[in-house]
């Protein structure tokens, strides 16, 4: 018998609605650029590390202007009330654990092996604890890759609501003793054993944030299990090197607290979902490095691979697999996801040209170009966690692997696309495009003179007669072209040709590959969609791709092979050491397997070796003419190379490193010791972007207005109208639960009764088959031109009068009885997204891990291809 009661007014103190409105406390719509030079708007940034414990106070004495590293939460409170500052927020990191799957030795076991144990230890992660005591508000629960601000979050929405998977330890032990039991193991002294021997699991837990109250929680939680926890409290460099840098059989490690930071908003995410649980991209355990055992999914890898190369007919099948990879994902529960959590980034409160990226905040690509202090423009001083740690490694291959580096580099170089940092789509930068494109089902005639690199001549090649590709791409890089390297030689196409020739010759050529084995494995299934190149004049490149997608920018994006990061001549002094001298490795994996170096251009010993391969380069009068002469043509004479080398043997002597790039600002002084780097205005006269060009701002946001209706009763339908306000075409997607069982009742999209108001509704034959006395309704509120979701939950009852808005002294948006925000939402009014923090995967270093908050790609094109997706390693 259904109960008659009273409307219960589920009221929290905010919603997520709340915090993306007052993300935007601190607009500067009347930005005005300080001058009009060409470069960004400061002449000098420094880096310089600071303690996450006396970050706050040290800006407030004056030491720092801002500070880029999240702070710990209570830092963050004392804050709230100094004028003088100002605490930027955004949803920037994620925190997952990461299981180690590898069969143990014959006669032992690792339960972690079994999937069924693995999926129970969902059940034991306590995410509302976690959300609402640890991060005290400043964090949303996760369950999948995607968070709940990401776009793609519309497309698991049922995935998500529909797993039936909250904190239920009894449920955990359940199923914990039935998967042990049927292994063999038995429960002795109240720990499982197995042949006599209790099975220990070591747990590597990070202790610089709110990470070691998380490993401390779940351990508790499953000693409750049954399971012994050896628990290793490790800072950045030890746990990065245990977990990613070591085979999982040799279980180093059976645990691991990973912290992923986000860099931009992604709209049509096709490497989140690769990276976090693909196998083939290499970043699951294993890692794709030779001689380790390697996690394997064959069905999350073909399903990967289809969103990662285009292989879908639209929007609705692209989805459709994007679920499919993300349930599976949930159900092999290799990485277990936690939260997202709000970073605090406080600030200096008179700094100008701050723009707020949706997902990273003012640590997005764009703030340090346009930053200034008004009336001043000399100089900036910038902290963080760290400036260099022991897996700071400056090249443009294989490294870059942390976000310390990449926060620095980030303004040092120009990509040839980026993305904007609201709506999450790919935006021309340095770069400009076009694309034409057959897809997705017919192809192009590839020109008689368009080229391919034939890895067995270390040549380029004429392409076969009636090869055809799915879409062309013309890059036109004028913008480069007008202007010069850091060293004052200018960039030229044989700065865009080389990058190419170095991936494509890494992947396919043989050798190569065996010495730099991740970066070939995981780069080829990129790789093999090209067909062919072209190059159309003096500033353009023709690019040939089997590659579609909806939307024509991701086409460019996925094509942008070359990154334009470093000059020709850096890159190929490099590969003479890696694959040549074998004096350096790319990869950290290749550099531990071969007993050298992982090359750092910012390390004197490594930038030393560059810097003398140059000078031999310079007598012998080596010219890399295999990788530069294209269609017969050469791209570069020995007199240029010549010219060139000895530019950036000067630059060595001047900096005594050899970083070199084409963006903003310059690196100056690195000095790892000391936790210092120095970058400097660059002022060319043809580099192509002033203060002002670059600067976006707040984000405007989404907002639910009101709710109208709502009421459940016997007999009647169900019908609530929701209210938007927001910019561009806003929709709801919705989903009615009964969390008695979890089970969803209905789901789907509200319809538009207008622009702004959208309806749920449930027939009374429904409604009266409904049985439970209380549901959810979970919202889902977007618009098409932010990267961006707003989710709000309501709590409906039998017999409760239906919603009617009332507006909030808060100044949040319109608050309505009933109305509670969604279990994981923060509980809170605040001020307002795989890098992985802590390094990542060893491999995914190398494709992914380059670049933060929208920078595109370095050295090889892979690399820029798939940040894109605004994770990288690092912090």
């Amino acid at each position: 018998m259904r109960g008659k009661k009273a409307v219960r007014y589920l009221l929290a103190a905010t919603t997520l609605a709340l915090m993306l409105v007052l993300l935007a406390l601190t607009p500067q719509a009347d930005y005005t650029p300080p001058h009009t030079r060409p470069g960004p708007a400061t002449d000098t940034i420094n880096f310089s590390a600071f303690d996450v414990d006396i970050a706050s106070r040290e800006l407030e004495a004056g030491a720092m202007d801002m500070y880029i590293f999240g702070l710990k939460i209570p830092a963050a409170q004392r804050l709230e009330d100094n004028q003088d500052i100002t605490v930027y927020q955004a949803p920037a990191t994620m925190i997952s654990v990461i299981l180690n799957p590898a069969p143990a030795p014959e006669g032992e076991l690792n339960p972690l092996s079994i999937k069924e144990v693995r999926q129970a230890l969902q059940y034991v992660v306590n995410r509302p604890f976690i959300s609402q005591e640890i991060y005290q508000g400043f964090a949303r629960e996760m369950l999948t890759h995607v968070s709940p601000e990401d776009f793609d979050y519309l497309t698991v929405f049922d995935t998500v609501r529909g797993s039936k998977i909250r904190y239920e330890p009894q449920l955990a032990k359940e199923q914990v003793d039935r998967a042990m039991t049927e292994a063999g193991a038995e429960m002795r002294d109240g720990f499982w054993h197995y042949n006599d021997r209790r099975i220990d699991l070591k747990f590597i837990v990070r202790t610089e944030d709110e990470r070691f109250d998380i490993g401390n929680t779940l351990r508790a939680d499953m000693e409750q299990l049954g399971f012994s926890i050896i628990p290793i409290p490790n800072q950045f460099g030890p746990a990065i090197f245990t977990v990613y840098g070591t085979d999982p059989q040799l279980f180093q490690w059976h645990m691991y607290t990973e912290g992923w930071g986000r860099g931009s908003p992604q709209k049509y995410d096709f490497s989140s979902i690769n990276q976090m649980c693909a196998p083939w991209l290499g970043n699951m355990p294993g890692w794709q490095e030779v001689g380790y055992w390697q996690y394997e999914s064959p069905r999350i890898d073909e399903i990967g691979q289809r969103i990662f190369t285009g292989d879908f007919n639209g929007l609705e099948e692209r989805n459709r697999l994007y679920a499919q990879a993300t349930e599976a994902c949930l159900d092999e529960s290799v990485r277990l996801w936690v939260v997202t959590a709000v970073n605090n980034f406080p600030a200096r409160a008179d700094i100008q040209g701050v723009t707020e990226d949706l997902v990273s905040g003012p640590k997005s690509l764009w703030t340090l170009r346009e930053a200034h202090i008004p009336g001043s423009t000399e100089q900036l001083n910038v902290g963080n966690l760290w400036v260099w740690t022991n897996r700071t490694t400056w090249n443009p291959v294989g490294g870059f692997g942390d976000v310390y580096s990449a926060d620095i580099w980030g303004n040092l170089q120009d990509s040839p696309l980026a993305t904007h940092p609201f709506s999450g789509t790919p935006i021309p930068f340095r770069a400009d495009y076009e694309v034409e494109t057959a897809g997705p089902s017919g192809k192009l005639n590839l020109p008689s003179d368009a080229v391919t690199w034939d890895a067995d001549t270390g040549r380029w090649a004429s392409v076969p007669s009636g090869t055809q590709a799915t879409s062309r791409i013309t890059f036109d890089y004028s913008r480069y072209f007008q202007s010069e390297w850091h060293h004052g030689r200018p960039i030229t196409m044989a700065d865009v040709i080389y990058p190419i020739a170095q991936l494509f010759d890494m992947v396919y050529n043989e050798d190569k590959a065996k010495i730099e084995f991740s970066i070939g494995t995981t780069s080829k299934p990129f790789t093999d969609t090209f067909r062919g190149f072209r190059i159309a004049s003096d500033t353009e490149l023709e690019i040939y791709v089997d590659y579609w997608h909806f939307v024509d920018d991701y086409i460019a994006q996925f094509s942008s092979v070359s990154g334009v990061s470093m000059p020709w001549e850096v890159l190929a002094a490099m590969d003479d050491l890696v694959f040549e001298q074998r004096k350096l490795a790319y990869s950290d994996t290749s550099a531990a397997r071969f007993s050298v170096n992982w090359a750092s251009l910012i390390q004197d010993g490594d930038a030393r070796l560059v810097r003398n391969t140059l000078r031999a380069f310079a007598e012998d009068g080596f010219v890399p003419q295999d990788e530069l002469t294209v269609g017969g043509e050469s791209l570069a004479s020995e007199a240029e190379a010549v010219e060139r080398y000895g530019a950036a043997i000067d630059w060595f002597a001047d900096k005594d490193h050899m970083v070199i790039s084409n963006g903003p600002y310059y690196l100056e002084t690195f000095d790892s010791a000391a936790q210092f780097a120095q970058i400097n205005a660059f002022r060319d006269d043809g580099y192509p972007f002033k203060p002002g060009d670059l600067f976006y701002g707040t984000s405007p946001t989404i907002q639910i207005s009101g709710i109208e209706g709502g009421s459940l009763e016997e007999g009647q339908e169900f019908s609530a109208v929701v209210q938007l306000e927001g910019p561009g075409q806003l929709a709801v997607q919705y989903i009615f639960l009964d969390p008695a069982t979890d089970e969803i009742i209905k789901s789907g999209s509200a319809e538009a009764v207008s622009d702004s108001s959208f309806r749920v509704q449930m027939p009374a034959a429904e409604v009266d088959a409904l049985a439970g006395d209380l549901y959810h309704l979970y919202l889902a509120a977007y618009s098409d031109e932010l990267a961006s979701v707003l989710e709000r939950r309501l709590d409906i009852e039998f017999g409760a009068p239906p919603f009617q808005p009332q507006p909030d002294a808060t100044g949040a948006p319109a608050a309505t009885p009933g109305d509670t925000a969604a279990t994981d939402a923060p509980p809170r009014a605040t001020e307002t997204p795989p890098e992985d923090e802590d390094g990542g995967g060893v491999p995914i270093i190398l494709i992914i891990g380059i670049l933060l908050a929208g920078a595109a790609g370095i050295g090889i094109g892979l690399i820029f291809l798939v940040m894109r997706s605004g994770r990288s390693s690092g912090e």
